[in-house]
């Protein structure tokens, strides 16, 4: 090779230069932009046995899913800052113009005393669900071992705090409405002892401490999110028209959007991870170890949901029919 060819610049970045076209804006900005998985043995560039290097190389690069390079990794979606800021834009002015709406027809008026107890048991309280749901989207992106798939657990955390600040924004409304029915004030007591919601409780605390990312990817995405949408979000909607709660039913209808999302940049990194058939049967181990959980989680809230009689029955099997899609 002469000095000429040697020194001639690079039209972009070399991790893309094998491409022949011109990369996208996706793929500038999302690709390689992890620096730690530079070394195996030091992925942070201290001592090898430093504790964050030890837990890197133990819960990234020591899972037991295995893939020749996680780094081809690609968001079906392929959302960046920019158009996730655009779509998303979109959104909150949809829901805050629910909420204006709603408001100017003085609907929370019309509900129902038998109702506005149900809200205040079964949804009030989901900002603290919502909650976990962040910070194990949070965990996921930071110890995944690309950064598309961080880009994709970041977004999803910024999607469950946006599910959060509606339901504090929407149990706020339902107080000014209505102050003598506890909203605001009982939330945390019946999200730490109602039995309704001790199973979706269990559930999240034990996925906020699974480490290994690739059991916290599934035990998050293809277990834990599923059975929080399904058995919430769908059959409160359900429940919520037969109350007369169309606000309701359609602020669960748009958060589904984002969960819908999730699901298909999940269904790409299984697929991609099922290019090595020996994890399948990790994946199916750890699905196997996290439904009773979210099966549990999912009869114990769908328990005597007003007008959805089938609910429990419903949501289980909608999220193996998920499953199922997947190939497990």
């Amino acid at each position: 090779m002469s000095n000429v060819e040697m020194l001639k610049p690079l039209k972009t970045w070399s991790h893309l230069s094998t491409r022949r076209r011109k990369p996208s804006e996706y793929e500038v900005v999302t690709t390689r932009l992890h620096y730690h998985d530079r070394d195996p043995n030091a992925p942070y560039e201290q001592d090898p046995n430093t504790f964050m290097n030890e837990w890197y190389k133990k819960n990234t690069y020591g899972s037991a899913l295995k893939h020749d390079d996680w780094n081809a990794f690609r968001d079906p979606d392929e959302v960046v800052y920019r158009t996730y800021n655009m779509m998303q834009d979109g959104q909150e002015t949809y829901v805050y113009g629910l909420f204006e709406q709603f408001a100017k027809r003085e609907h929370d008026k019309s509900l129902e005393p038998g109702w506005l107890g149900t809200l205040g048991l079964r949804y009030a309280p989901a900002r603290y669900l919502f909650h976990t749901l962040q910070m194990a989207s949070a965990y996921l992106g930071q110890v995944a071992p690309a950064s598309t798939i961080t880009v994709c657990g970041f977004f999803q955390m910024a999607d469950s705090f946006r599910w959060l600040t509606h339901t504090a924004y929407r149990t706020k409304e339902l107080d000014l409405a209505h102050p003598d029915k506890g909203f605001t004030k009982n939330e945390r007591a019946y999200w730490e002892k109602e039995p309704i919601w001790q199973g979706y409780r269990e559930l999240m605390e034990k996925v906020l401490v699974t480490w290994d990312w690739a059991e916290a990817f599934v035990a998050l995405n293809l277990v834990a999110k599923p059975a929080v949408e399904e058995g919430i979000l769908r059959n409160l909607s359900d429940s919520a028209r037969h109350n007369g709660d169309e606000l309701m039913a359609m602020l669960c209808d748009a958060q589904m959007i984002d969960a819908m999302r999730h699901r298909r940049w999940s269904e790409a990194l299984v697929k991609m991870a099922l290019e090595n058939e020996a994890n399948r049967a990790v994946i199916q181990g750890w699905i196997n170890k996290w439904e009773p959980l979210a099966d549990k989680a999912i009869d114990a809230y769908c328990s005597g949901l007003p007008d959805v009689p089938d609910a429990a029955a419903d949501a289980k099997e909608a999220v193996r029919a998920y499953r199922k899609s997947l190939g497990f």
